[in-house]
Order: C-alpha cells, then structure tokens, then sequence
C-alpha cells in the first residue's frame, strides 16, 4: 500500500472551440468518468479540477458509440457525485497538491489549446511528481506534460520516457487536421519528440492501449481511459 495520499486529481481542459463539424469540442466525458469511476471503487478519493474552474462538454463523447446506456445514465444524473464535481469544478488556486498521490489528465479535443500553457494543473501535477506520486494522462492529455518539470533533474518529466497519446493518424482519418493546425500546438507524438521523449502507439487507432514508464502511465485514445486507470491503481499501491 502506497504511503502518499490516497487521492487523486483528474485534470479537465476549460477549453471549448467548434471542431466536429462545428459542434464543439471540450471534456471527452470518458476520458474523466471512467477513472473516476475506477478510483472511487479502488476507495481512491477524487477531485476534478480545471484550470479556470469550467468546462465544456466535447459533442463526439455524447454520441452513443462513444457513451454507452450506463455510462450515459451516470452523466446526465446531475446530482450524482462525478456531475456535482464536474459542475461545482475547482481551480489549482483551491488544492494543496501534497494531499495528492495521483495526478490523471483526462483530455478531449480542446486539451490541445489549453492544456500546454495551464500552468496552475502543471504546478499541481508537478508536486505529485515530486512527492514520489503517479502521473497520468489519456488521449490528448499529454498536451499538459509541456510544462511539467522534475525537479530533481530540471528536466521535463518526459525526456528520456516513453509515453502515448492520441494518434496523429487518428486526427486526419477524423479530417480535423486542417483545424487543429489553426489553434498553433503540436500534436501529441510531435509534443513528445520535442520533448525529448519518445512516443509509441498501437496499431489500431482506436485500439485500447497503454504505457507505463516508471510513474508515468499513458493511454492512447477514448477506449483506454478504463484500463489506463486500471493500471494506474496498480502501480500506486506499489509504490
């Protein structure tokens, strides 16, 4: 059993912008439930934070292949305990990181415009860094790990790991390259190589898919948000 804290942060971008044939992009909504739902049956107590206290919601992650009947149940259940987080979010400004052993960053679409300069969760996720603690993060979420350094190395944690994110394939069979470029940041396996990281990936885009180096677990896209947090569970409670 892991000595840290027994909780865990899930990072939500406050992002929103049309994408998806202009319907707008925001949280994937499993990307964030599923952890949550993970943790809170681990006995792992959970807070969901944004970086400016708000959220929107991205439209593909409402669409029925990607919310099935139990998870859709849970989401539009608006006094259940994942919605009354979600919609009473707090800011980085309002937690104390050392009460942390789990940094996991759920993502969505719009991650990649706010996550790379969200200094108040890279603080956060950088003191559970340095407290021995788990990071993580799903599909898009590793657009945050641009400013997460190690201290003890000066380094950023990526450099010299391996890690996953979504596919850059992915992003042009879903003909969103055009737009992506517009918002000026790199894609995920572009992000990880700048880095000094190295990405890898499934064949499948969709496939579920994780990595684990050391602290640092990465899922590749939607469908690896579940064994992701999984995995992460594991991993803590080794530490």
């Amino acid at each position: 059993m892991s000595p840290l804290p027994r909780r865990a942060i899930i990072s939500v971008t406050s992002a929103t912008a049309p994408l998806h044939e202009g319907h707008p992009t925001g949280l994937f909504i499993s990307e964030a439930l599923h952890p949550f739902n993970v943790f809170k049956a681990a006995g792992i107590e959970t807070d969901l934070v944004s970086e400016k206290g708000t959220y929107g919601v991205d439209w593909l992650s409402e669409q029925p292949s990607f919310l099935p009947p139990d998870d859709k149940k849970q989401w539009e259940d608006l006094n259940g305990e994942f919605r009354q987080k979600l919609d009473n979010m707090i800011t980085p400004a309002k937690v104390d990181a050392s009460n942390y052993g789990i940094f996991f960053a759920s993502a969505g679409h719009a991650a990649l415009i706010d996550y790379p300069t969200a200094t108040g969760l890279q603080n956060l996720a950088q003191t559970v860094w340095a407290n021995g603690g788990i990071i993580s993060a799903v599909c898009h979420g590793p657009a945050l790990f641009a400013g997460v350094i190690d201290p003890a190395t000066g380094e950023n944690i990526v450099k010299g790991r391996t890690i996953t994110g979504f596919t850059t394939e992915g992003e042009y069979d879903m003909h969103l390259m055009d737009i992506l470029r517009s918002w000026g940041n790199p894609m995920i396996d572009e992000e990880t190589e700048a880095l000094g990281g190295k990405y890898v990936r499934s064949k499948g885009v969709w496939d579920s898919f994780h990595v684990s180096d050391g602290r640092l677990i990465t899922g590749m896209n939607p469908q690896s948000a579940k064994e992701l947090a999984l995995v992460v569970v594991e991993a803590f409670d080794k530490l």
